[in-house]
């Protein structure tokens, strides 16, 4: 705590008091013979002494509490029944109101300043604190342990998860030289992130439209090869991409994604194994996803769909999602 002290100090110029009246220089000299009469009878020892030329009373200076000292001149006689304000309150700046009969009271400026106490101030506890404790408190080195929502596996946030699939065209002799023609990105939960008609940089010789469903109408308007690779690559980056026969859709956007990242439904032995199929069989996805979720995909003369495919994909993986990533962590561990 900050040390007290305090310091009265109070005018003494003669020009600060009033001409006293006749009235009141008799009730001074009543005082004043009161006064005497006290002293010669050992009422004022140690608390006042009267200065019988003055006609005023002073007061011996007296330590106070917490080690605090006053320093002041008598008040006026009005006066004398206010009280300086306890050590261990806080400062304070007062001043009263002269009274109409006697004189003009002098201001008091009074500083506290206490030294090295603990103790609590006595009184009304009227005073406040100059400093502060926050409200609030903050942990540090917390670590959540909450329970990760539905849908969260090992690799990431449900986010992070996207399908992909791409329908090819044929460029060159016999059209043997695949081209991406369309490209189809769907989420987690099988809504279409992604899905354009893309024209190639190679002229085209070959639509297969009955496996592609591509045909040369879907292409007129189409987005540019090198725009399109673009938009879709930064789809991909950073994200965990799932796909059948993914190497394929890899070779014709001219991409290569990290292992780590990649999932691909035709060799997750898992799968085979809930389907029926041997391990080591790269099943095609129409089979798998007759096989286990029951559901017909490829039909009719129309072609392929890139986003019915990407979304079976999805679905696939999502059956041996908890098991296949636990596997993938514990041989990576041991790695």
């Amino acid at each position: 705590m900050s040390d007290l002290k305090i310091n009265v100090c109070t005018s003494s110029d003669a020009s600060s008091w009033r001409t006293p009246t006749r009235n009141q220089k008799r009730k001074n000299k009543r005082f004043r013979k009161k006064m005497q009469h006290l002293e010669r009878n050992g009422f004022l020892e140690d608390k006042h002494k009267y200065n019988h030329r003055t006609g005023r009373s002073t007061h011996h200076q007296a330590p106070l509490q917490n080690g605090a000292s006053a320093t002041h001149t008598s008040l006026p006689t009005s006066t004398q029944n206010h009280r300086l304000p306890h050590a261990g309150g806080a400062a304070s700046l007062f001043s009263s109101k002269p009274s109409a009969s006697t004189h003009i009271l002098p201001s008091l400026t009074v500083t506290v300043m206490n030294q090295g106490s603990h103790d609590k101030p006595k009184g009304p506890g009227n005073t406040r604190s100059l400093t502060s404790t926050p409200s609030t408190s903050v942990a540090r080195g917390h670590t959540s342990t909450a329970t990760p929502p539905a849908g969260q596996t090992s690799a990431g946030l449900p986010s992070k998860y996207v399908a992909l699939d791409c329908e090819m065209v044929g460029a060159g002799p016999k059209g043997r030289i695949s081209q991406l023609a369309r490209c189809s990105i769907v989420s987690y939960e099988g809504d279409v992130v992604y899905d354009k008609f893309i024209n190639p940089s190679m002229p085209v010789t070959d639509y297969r439209t009955r496996w592609s469903g591509i045909r040369r109408s879907d292409l007129v308007k189409a987005t540019p090869y090198s725009e399109a690779r673009k938009e879709i690559l930064r789809l991909l980056m950073g994200k965990v991409v799932i796909g059948h026969a993914i190497h394929n859709d890899f070779k014709v956007l001219g991409y290569s994604h990290p292992a780590a990242l990649t999932r691909d439904t035709s060799r997750i032995p898992l799968l085979n194994r809930r389907a029926g199929f041997a391990e080591t069989e790269c099943a095609s996805l129409k089979r798998l996803t007759k096989a286990i979720l029951n559901r017909d995909i490829q039909t009719g003369r129309k072609g392929h769909s890139s986003v019915e495919d990407a979304r079976a994909t999805m679905e696939l993986y999502r059956v041996v999602e908890v098991e296949l990533e636990r596997t993938l962590a514990s041989k990576s561990q041991a790695s």
